[in-house]
């Protein structure tokens, strides 16, 4: 029994592999759409897009991975019964119990697994994203500017650079700077040098003019410069937005009644995000089950089990269906907790009544040892 468990298991596998990563290829190319613009406008370096949008697959995983195990279950048992394995494994007296162990084992690890990831992984992924985002729209460093280019920051300044030099600085400086609503600044120089500083980068401009116009009165200033330097990083202004649920701390979420900074609707976000951090990972364990237990316990059709694997799918729809209403439900309430482990734990145990106590054989022998009895009268 362990060899076909651990055959039925290795194919679960695969199959689960194969299906999540080909949904995460779609979904990741979906997602670095959204950073085309910082590619393109910012020049952002091909590694930096790549991490950034790499931060994104931990989130994605944990909603894929149990309609991905769905769908690797399903189509496993359903070839198993087609190249007549399982109806051979059922002959030999092997119950639909023993025969659902193998999806039952790896929904559990994949369960524990998603655990950790919503647990761990997804707050720290949430954390470097965030950091990573601020820094590319608000700190000058990050945009690497183009021979012959227009770039356009996020905070209103455009600059412009004629050619980069090997000793790293640039010749033919433009720097449009409309950060301030009343006020348009515009410099130009010779040469210029992007230099760190403990309050930040800053630019150095070496022989330029700076003109400066106030919108409101009309006032123009000019100033011709050997050396001048300016603070052109919209992060030194811009504070950093808080953290958001999916970065919180496990204990911050289920804690957050004591939390006196948190409106009650906040409160409430917080605690039914807590929970489902612990309950949404064990659909990988009850989809599984559901995949597997119409198939184990009907009777073999030569004719596909359509109308078994329709209902099986429905199911599933259903019961992510009810998750997603009752954690918006939740979200307004918390009596509908309750009902969030209702609608995970409920399809669990019917599907193991069904493994362990429904016996289809049974109806069948009986209704065709009557059907004998009459046909000898």
């Amino acid at each position: 029994m362990r060899i076909l468990n651990r055959y039925i298991a290795k194919q679960i596998i695969v199959g689960f592999l194969l299906i999540a990563l080909s949904l995460l290829a779609m979904l990741w190319l979906t997602q670095s759409l959204r950073f085309v613009e910082m590619v393109t406008r910012q020049g952002l370096p091909v590694y930096l897009f790549v991490q950034m949008t790499s931060l994104l697959m931990p989130r994605i995983f944990n909603v894929l991975s149990p309609i991905a195990l769905f769908v690797a279950v399903l189509f496993v048992y359903n070839r198993m019964i087609a190249d007549r394995e399982l109806v051979v494994m059922q002959s030999s007296g092997i119950s639909p119990w023993k025969n659902a162990q193998a999806p039952l084992v790896v929904g559990l690890l994949l369960s524990l697994f998603g655990i950790y990831v919503m647990n761990v992984g997804i707050p720290q992924a949430e954390q470097k994203f965030r950091e990573l985002e601020w820094r590319v729209k608000n700190n000058l460093t990050q945009a690497v500017f183009r021979e012959g280019e227009f770039t356009t920051l996020s905070n209103g300044i455009t600059v412009f650079i004629d050619k980069h030099e090997n000793d790293g600085s640039v010749t033919g400086i433009f720097v449009s700077d409309e950060s301030k609503p009343d006020i348009k600044v515009t410099l130009t120089a010779e040469k210029g040098r992007m230099i760190q500083t403990k309050k930040g980068p800053r630019i150095l401009f070496i022989n330029g003019v700076r003109q400066e116009m106030n919108k409101k009165t009309f006032k123009f200033n000019m100033l011709s410069f050997s050396r001048y330097s300016a603070d052109f990083n919209s992060g030194s202004g811009a504070k950093r937005k808080e953290q958001t649920v999916r970065e919180k701390s496990f204990s911050e979420l289920i804690n957050a009644a004591d939390d006196k900074t948190l409106s009650p609707q906040d409160v409430r976000k917080y605690v039914v995000e807590g929970h489902r951090r612990v309950l949404y990972p064990f659909f990988n364990m009850v989809l599984a089950l559901i995949a597997c237990t119409g198939l184990l316990i009907s009777n073999f059709n030569r004719r596909g089990q359509t109308k078994i694997i329709a209902v099986e799918i429905v199911c599933m729809i259903l019961v992510v269906g009810n998750d997603l209403a009752l954690t918006n439900l939740a979200g307004r309430s918390l009596y509908f907790v309750p009902a969030l482990y209702a609608n995970c734990i409920l399809p669990f145990l019917i599907c193991l009544y069904l493994l362990l106590f429904y016996n289809p054989f049974y109806f069948y022998r009986r209704g065709a040892g009557k059907d004998l009895k009459y046909a000898d009268k």
